[in-house]
């Protein structure tokens, strides 16, 4: 027979789980402003920034950015906004660095200026065939180096500054993605491995540079004469000398070091050229080799030979 419960005693709650409501993340407000100089792939990097989840404006008049940036701070919905700003706003653009400055206050701010070298932007606009926004009244390298002087006020207060010239399309907009997507990288920088011949000069654009015709030249053997440094019966030539190997290692450690560090200081691309006599064999093999080395360490790399095959 169970015990009756005396009449005072309360009854027991059952314990029963409360399903609690999946959480939802949300985004802190961030306004991000797109801004350099025309034809160094502003449109290319809203569009990342739109797959990334931003709310894109192209062209917004700079006297409605604080405006813009109250409704990002008060809206539930628009939180992550990017937006083009550059010289089609004609004198009005001189107000941006203030704007920014008082923007700054009311929300997380911060401006990418894209910028290209002056022969890389001749050549763009050329292939467009589209005008440059400052007109067709003066020749479009003079137009670049007015709009280059007309924006240095604002590149100087840019949070990042990218370099375009080296980037297509596609790498333009994973190097984007890598850097503002939500758990960003830390290896979110581009290396270039570039082999190159002496004869032909060191490449202008290359941040590092080493000379590799220490090791021995497979250009002596006849068989590999006709061949490159990606040719295997080659690459195993080259290798076969402990220099090369002892070379290929303590080059890729260095780097693994010193990319951190480039990283660190804003550096958004890095080149790298490794240069013999012609550009065939040694220094195609030890680009193709670090450019191994730097991929296992996580880092995105392309290998570029110029001066081969001839």
């Amino acid at each position: 027979m169970k015990p009756r419960r005396s009449s005072g005693q309360k009854p027991k709650k059952s314990k029963r789980r409360v399903k609690k409501p999946p959480h939802t993340a949300q985004h802190s407000p961030e306004l991000v402003i797109i801004t350099g100089m025309s034809g160094s792939g502003k449109a290319s990097v809203l569009k990342a920034f739109e797959d990334l989840g931003y709310y894109c404006v192209d062209n917004l008049p700079v006297q409605l950015i604080p405006q813009f940036a109250d409704l990002a701070v008060q809206s539930s919905e628009i939180r992550r906004t990017a937006l083009v700003v550059d010289v089609r706003e004609g004198s009005k653009l001189e107000e941006l660095p203030a704007i920014l400055k008082s923007v700054g206050r009311m929300i997380p701010t911060k401006v990418v200026f894209l910028e290209a070298s002056d022969s890389v932007l001749v050549r763009r606009f050329s292939e467009t065939r589209r005008p440059h926004p400052l007109g067709t009244d003066s020749p479009v390298k003079s137009a670049v180096k007015a709009e280059r002087r007309h924006l240095s006020a604002i590149r100087a207060v840019a949070d990042f500054v990218i370099d375009t010239s080296k980037f297509n399309v596609h790498e333009l907009r994973a190097h984007i993605t890598e850097r503002f997507q939500e758990q960003s990288s830390e290896k979110s920088i581009l290396v270039s491995c570039v082999s190159f011949g002496f004869r032909q000069g060191v490449p202008e654009d290359a941040d590092l540079v080493f000379d590799v015709r220490f090791l021995p030249n497979p250009h002596f053997v006849p068989e590999f004469r006709p061949l490159t440094g990606r040719d295997p019966r080659v690459a195993k030539y080259i290798r076969s000398f402990p220099q090369t190997r002892e070379f290929i290692s303590r080059i890729s450690d260095l780097l693994v070091y010193l990319l951190p560090h480039y990283i660190h200081e804003g550096k958004s691309y890095l080149t790298i050229a490794f240069g013999c006599t012609g550009g065939q064999h040694r220094s195609v093999m030890i680009a193709e080799e670090v450019g191994k080395h730097l991929r296992r360490a996580g880092y995105r790399v392309k290998v570029v030979h110029r001066d081969s095959p001839k």
